[in-house]
């Protein structure tokens, strides 16, 4: 396989994006803004679609013949090379709460690969950024998770029990079981937390593509792993659930208890 690469102006334009989305975002936060339920009965803000539409702008005005793929506005040219992939606020139920673990993920794939991801939080003013050749930086700084090579000295993180279903909610719990502690509801902050040394496990289930495609590299550059439950590397046609790690001994624990 040919090794990936992206344009090099494509890192400076990934800040400017979140420079972006996080001026639309912040007005809003704790504003009792309004909210709608979609289709699928999941909650979206004005604060989501327009951050949403100030990225495609500066995506469209820097490489108009890229694709895109965004949670609140659709796909557009994705047989293109590059396509971007965007989720303004990765847990908007968070934001909603006035909880700020929420984040923008950007993400920039060569051939259906992430190779340049963005976790940005907003409120906190903490920028995750990892790119393919270049490791990951918080805010500019190097940054690498921690070993773990015990499953049961682990600390897990998940967004919900409720992402479970059906025969993945015992996988789950034999996961679970085997760690030293695990915590909810931390959204895409979680694998922000696994980059930085600060956790070391995340097992998820019920994502959507621009639900995981920016914490590949971030999490990859730090030293980490990511795939689906099966092992397999994750990108633009995965499926919906996913295994993270900061050490790769904890992965292949996590996927041996997972697959029972």
């Amino acid at each position: 396989m040919t090794a990936p690469s992206f344009p090099p102006e494509a890192i400076a334009l990934v800040h400017r994006m979140a420079d972006a989305s996080g001026a639309v975002i912040r007005p809003h936060f704790r504003s009792g803004v309004a909210i709608v339920d979609k289709a699928d009965e999941s909650p979206v803000t004005i604060a989501d679609r327009d951050a949403e539409t100030a990225i495609r702008r500066l995506i469209e005005d820097a490489f108009p013949d890229h694709g895109i793929l965004g949670e609140e506005h659709g796909a557009v040219r994705l047989d293109a090379e590059f396509v971007w992939v965007l989720d303004p606020i990765d847990g908007t139920k968070a934001f909603i709460s006035g909880v700020p673990v929420f984040g923008t993920l950007i993400a920039l794939l060569q051939g259906g690969r992430p190779v340049l991801g963005v976790i940005d939080q907003p409120i906190s003013r903490e920028r995750w950024v990892g790119a393919i050749g270049h490791g990951t930086t918080l805010n500019g700084q190097p940054v690498r998770t921690r070993a773990c090579a015990a499953l049961g000295r682990a600390t897990l993180f998940a967004t919900s029990p409720d992402m479970f279903k059906g025969d993945e909610i015992p996988a789950f719990e034999r996961v679970r079981q085997s760690v030293k502690m695990t915590r909810w509801g931390t959204d895409c902050y979680a694998t922000a937390m696994v980059a930085s040394g600060h956790g070391d496990l995340i097992v998820e289930s019920s994502l959507q593509t621009y639900d995981f495609c920016a914490l590949v590299p971030v999490i990859e550059g730090a030293g980490g792993i990511v795939t689906d439950w099966e092992g397999q590397p994750l990108g633009l046609h995965s499926g919906h659930r996913m295994a993270l790690a900061g050490d790769a001994r904890t992965h292949a624990a996590a996927l041996e208890r997972i697959a029972g």
